[in-house]
């Protein structure tokens, strides 16, 4: 074989050993195509599900026939993949995937050339869960602190949790499902008491956890003695009654009364009662003048804020609430029936032009404590009516607006209350139809200078609520629920947030009565009233000085049908409107534990609804919605028996009354 063969053969042989062919009789070389990647197979994928709203996460996907440059598709987008083996990729799924509940389809993609698309495996993506609380760091701090950062620990918690205090939402960072974290401003920490700590899911799904105490520690005050003084009256020791005052203790200062805003000379007594000694300079002129205790070395302090009277009530102007005629096809809307008082003989007089326009099924009215403001809940409306006062001449004027909305989720309102500072109001949701079933409470806050209220937000109640009222010292309120369903009543139970007015829920205590109708608290803040429209009688509660909460201790007979109560403002006596039977009972209330003792009833006019006593203790009021007029009586202020002195004419179906008198 010559040389040139020889070349020719050693080529065709390193030519087929690199997998080249040899065409025609000249040396030409061409590349064969590379083999076709394979369909890829999905077999498992991990996790399987997550909740709507969650934080991005790294999704596993299994399988076979995976390649390099192989691409997770979630939802029918392509991700972010990475390739672990032929066996496994991940992919990065960011949270905006995830927002909405529902089934994603996830498959993988192999490229070209042949490759092609897997099977489906469905990730589920499920409605946001209810989140559930466990603990809280800190749980506690003193009155006046600085803001700081609360953590919640917990479950179920996604991005968009929401940390809520006394209800109110707080800026809210999520960390992970176990834990979340929100700046909690000094303002919620500026007075002694206790917060209610939940986190918020929002939906689809979600809504609230269950509730954690928060713990503001320091002096809180329940009662003082006493609790008023006439305008340029001797010098007085004032008695403060409460929790965690603190004695001096070497260089270090103790508690601290402040009267009227100024440091009064203390006395530590106990660390549940101080005296401070009032200087007759101090109750010179007549007002309101508010008690606090500071603890001002431990930084516990102020305390919450009880009022003191400086000079003695007159009564002035009466406003009844006249809920017109309601009707599906041509209800009359309500309005308010305006009237001066004769302070020395009760005897009411109907100012022009006698009426002020309110909502549709006006229910109830109130005024605040200085007598600068009235609210008129209007059930059929949903809103409440806001008037200012004439200090003058007692006539109403409607604001600007002159409503604001109420829960319209719990139906009409039915009853308003002012706290007696004149800071917060209060406004029971729950008027007849099957939104009763969701009864709630409006909160709002009361501009000083306007008296317009401003919402911060609902709180639950029972079924039915009809009645709501605030304690003297406005620390807690209290909710009459009808509770028709069950065929019994009970009481909702609430403290206040002093600083922003937020209610926050201690419970609820079912009555033995059927359908609460009415609650009233008497002066002293010691006792609670409820009646009850179905059985004929009024629950009669004590109330614990530290915490709010209600005991029973037992009820009483009334009237048929009662549907108000009112305790008048010595504590002595209280007072039943009872519809049925067109008549007032009459009781005295047992000073040292609370009982009612019947002194008898007297006669009203057509289905008394509501009755009233005014600020000084000596006249009662009650509107009666059938003959449509308002009872006058003057009080016996020893025996707390009635005198009538007459009627005096109201709009249609009056529903309300409520008093507003001046300190002198």
């Amino acid at each position: 074989m010559s040389r040139k063969s020889k070349r020719r053969m050693i080529g065709i042989v390193i030519a087929v050993a690199m997998g080249v062919g040899i065409y025609g009789c000249g040396s030409t070389a061409t590349t064969v195509p590379p083999t076709s990647n394979p369909i890829p197979a999905t077999t498992t994928i991990s996790p399987t599900s997550v909740a709507a709203g969650g934080a991005a996460f790294t999704l596993t996907v299994n399988g076979t026939n995976f390649v390099a440059g192989a691409v997770v598709h979630f939802a029918g987008v392509a991700r972010t993949t990475t390739f672990v083996s032929a066996a496994q990729l991940t992919a990065a799924i960011p949270a905006a995937a995830i927002t909405t509940a529902g089934i994603a389809a996830v498959t993988v993609t192999n490229p070209a050339p042949g490759g092609g698309t897997s099977n489906t495996a469905n990730f589920t993506i499920t409605a946001t869960p209810i989140p559930a609380t466990t603990t809280i760091s800190p749980n506690s701090s003193v009155p006046g602190g600085a803001a700081f950062t609360l953590t919640v620990n917990g479950s179920n918690f996604v991005t968009g949790s929401v940390v809520r205090w006394n209800g109110s939402d707080r800026p809210t960072a999520f960390i992970s499902a176990s834990q979340v974290s929100a700046q909690i401003p000094a303002s919620d920490i500026a007075v002694a008491g206790t917060a209610a700590i939940t986190v918020f899911n929002p939906a689809p799904g979600g809504g609230a956890s269950n509730s954690l105490t928060f713990t503001i520690t320091g002096p809180t005050i329940t009662t003082i003695s006493p609790t008023s003084a006439a305008t340029g009256g001797a010098a007085f020791t004032l008695t403060v009654n409460g929790s965690n005052f603190e004695a001096a203790f070497g260089f270090e200062a103790g508690s601290v009364v402040n009267f009227a805003g100024v440091a009064r000379t203390t006395t530590f007594v106990s660390a549940a009662q101080l005296t401070a000694a009032i200087p007759a300079a101090a109750i010179t002129t007549a007002g309101i003048a508010a008690v606090t205790v500071t603890n001002p070395d431990s930084g516990g302090g102020p305390s919450n804020t009880v009022n003191f009277t400086i000079g003695l009530f007159l009564p002035r102007f009466a406003y009844v609430a006249n809920e017109g005629l309601f009707s599906d096809l041509s209800p009359t809307p309500g309005n308010v029936s305006m009237y001066t008082i004769n302070a020395t003989t009760g005897a009411l007089t109907a100012l022009a032009p006698g009426t002020i326009a309110a909502g549709l099924r006006s229910r109830a009215v109130a005024a605040d404590a200085s007598g600068r403001f009235t609210y008129v809940a209007n059930e059929d409306s949903g809103n409440v009516s806001m008037y200012t006062i004439n200090a003058a001449s007692g006539a109403l004027t409607a604001l600007e607006p002159g409503t604001i909305a109420a829960d319209a989720a719990a139906a009409g309102p039915t009853s308003v209350a002012v706290d007696p500072s004149g800071r917060f109001a209060y406004v029971a949701n729950g008027g007849d139809g099957l939104a009763g079933f969701f009864g709630s409470v409006s909160m709002y806050t009361i501009n000083a200078t306007t008296g317009a209220l401003s919402s911060i937000g609902t709180v639950a109640a029972g079924l039915f609520p009809n009645s709501v009222a605030v304690d003297p010292s406005g620390r807690f309120a209290y909710v009459a629920n009808g509770d028709l369903v069950r065929g019994t009543g009970s009481v909702s139970m609430y403290t206040i947030n002093a600083t922003t007015g937020a209610l926050s829920s201690i419970g609820t205590i079912v009555t033995a009565g059927a359908g609460a109708s009415s609650v009233a608290v008497d002066p002293s803040g010691k006792f609670a009233y409820v009646t009850h429209e179905f059985s004929d009688n009024v629950s009669m509660f004590t109330i614990n000085a530290a915490t709010g909460a209600l005991t029973s201790i037992g009820m009483i007979a009334t009237g048929i049908t009662p549907g108000s109560v009112a305790v008048d403002p010595s504590g002595k006596f209280a007072y039943v409107a009872n519809g049925g039977s067109n008549d007032v009972s009459m009781f005295t209330i047992n000073a040292a534990t609370g009982a009612l003792t019947s002194i008898g009833t007297i006669a009203a006019g057509s289905n008394p609804r509501s009755v009233a006593v005014d600020a000084s203790g000596k006249f009662a009021y009650v509107a009666n919605g059938g003959s449509n007029d308002v009872s006058m009586y003057t009080i016996n202020v020893t025996t707390g028996a009635l005198t009538s002195i007459g009627t005096i004419a109201a709009g249609i179906n009056p529903r309300s009354v409520a008093i507003v008198g001046i300190i002198q």
